[in-house]
């Protein structure tokens, strides 16, 4: 079991900054469609999508936004934050293999524990996939949580 601990509002820094990685695997584009019900054939059917401007698989765009939120979750400010919103520019397709990286940046802090946060994503080359930004309410108390290993997930 491990643990994670958050950054309540009064800690956080304008300029703080935080990252969170992951590998996109065919288990994960799997699993984003059977979850969402966003069965596109160019994310799923190799012979589809070889005759799209892609020529390959790629993606879902929101599991891109599920890392951002897994980042803001997890990372900064992490356990208890609330998201409020979240906007998206997807810039360049992401690749099954393409280790994705999102890059968190809080840009301000506002009233009633609301903090704005730029939200991107690079992959292994450090071109930026996504850009985006979020509005989140911050945890108000320091903590820190046990996080407890998730179930077995099969597919089909």
């Amino acid at each position: 079991m491990s643990s994670l601990s958050n950054t309540p509002y009064a800690d956080l820094e304008v300029g703080q900054k935080a990252t969170y990685s992951k590998t996109v695997e065919e288990r994960d584009i799997q699993l984003f469609a059977a979850m969402s019900g966003d069965h596109n054939p160019v994310h799923l059917d190799a012979d589809f999508a070889a005759s799209t401007i892609f020529r390959e698989r790629i993606a879902h765009g929101m599991f891109s936004g599920a890392l951002i939120s897994a980042a803001v979750a997890c990372e900064l400010p992490g356990p208890g934050t609330i998201y409020l919103g979240q906007t998206m520019r997807f810039a360049l397709p992401v690749k099954l293999g393409d280790t994705l990286t999102v890059r968190l940046e809080i840009l301000e802090k506002l009233p009633k524990f609301r903090v704005r946060i730029a939200t991107q994503v690079f992959n292994q080359r450090d071109e930026m996939v996504v850009d985006g930004e979020a509005e989140i309410l911050a945890p108000r108390k320091a903590q820190t949580v046990e996080i407890k290993a998730l179930p077995p997930v099969s597919i089909g």
